[in-house]
């Protein structure tokens, strides 16, 4: 069966992994065959008895390193499996750091990803440079095996894929879609520990929600991520009247509170 998505998770803890990705709207989404997560037991792969996949690292040091074999074979049984080579990620802290951009590209760019998880003090740099395509990090921090950054990059990507969400604007609305930081969310009730829902959200105007909305994502943006804001394009009339009313706002508010 051929799915919209696929995506095959190298791992030594695939039900961990497995059960996370079966659950909600990706597990929704598998039950109705439009993308699929397959997770393999890189022990699997070994060729001795003992299913050791790790050893000591040439040139001495602390740990163990991941051997290049084991590895390859279960990345070579995906590749035939498949008919084709895969475009394979190996999650590292050494890599680039995975952006929405990314997310993006990987879903546009493919129809099937391979995601290897490191463990230990890493893997054979040979099998990297015979197989891997790309490394990603999740941020500069090292965690204790790659499982976690391989649900975050499996999760971004495939709720990108047509038929994942509902409609499109589940994610173009949502944060780092556009540069922006996502607007603050209500529901109800409509006042909760004294603080109420703002007013502009009960109007039912649906052009002044959605103004009002952008010049919270932009003030968001610029007072949360400042790096995110420097590379904003605001050049558009609706855009800098929207800054000239933030401005003129703040100001305002500025000057009440010294009176």
């Amino acid at each position: 069966m051929e799915f919209k998505y696929h995506i095959h998770i190298m791992t030594l803890f695939p039900d961990v992994v497995g059960d996370m990705l079966c659950e909600s709207i990706l597990g929704r989404a598998q039950e109705r065959d439009i993308i699929r997560v397959d997770c393999h037991q890189i022990r699997d792969y070994t060729l001795n008895k003992q299913r050791q996949v790790d050893d000591y690292p040439y040139g001495g040091g602390h740990g163990a390193v991941m051997q290049a074999d084991p590895l390859y074979q279960c990345w070579s049984h995906i590749c035939e499996t498949m008919g084709k080579r895969v475009h394979t990620i190996y999650l590292s802290p050494a890599g680039k750091v995975f952006k929405q951009a990314d997310a993006k590209r990987l879903q546009a760019d493919y129809d099937s990803l391979i995601l290897v998880c490191g463990h230990y003090e890493g893997i054979d740099e040979r099998f990297i440079e015979e197989c891997v395509d790309e490394e990603i990090s999740l941020g500069d921090f090292v965690l204790t095996g790659g499982e976690i950054p391989a649900m975050a990059v499996a999760d971004a990507v495939c709720r990108l894929v047509p038929g994942v969400l509902s409609d499109p604007a589940c994610f173009t609305d949502e944060s780092h879609w556009d540069g922006l930081l996502e607007y603050p969310q209500y529901s109800r009730p409509e006042v909760w520990h004294d603080r109420r829902v703002p007013p502009i959200l009960l109007s039912g105007h649906h052009a002044n929600i959605a103004k009002w909305r952008r010049k919270q994502a932009i003030i968001r943006t610029r007072d949360r991520r400042p790096d995110m804001f420097e590379t904003l394009d605001l050049s558009s009339k609706a855009d800098k009247k929207l800054m000239k009313e933030i401005a003129e706002e703040e100001s305002a508010g500025q000057q009440d509170t010294k009176e």
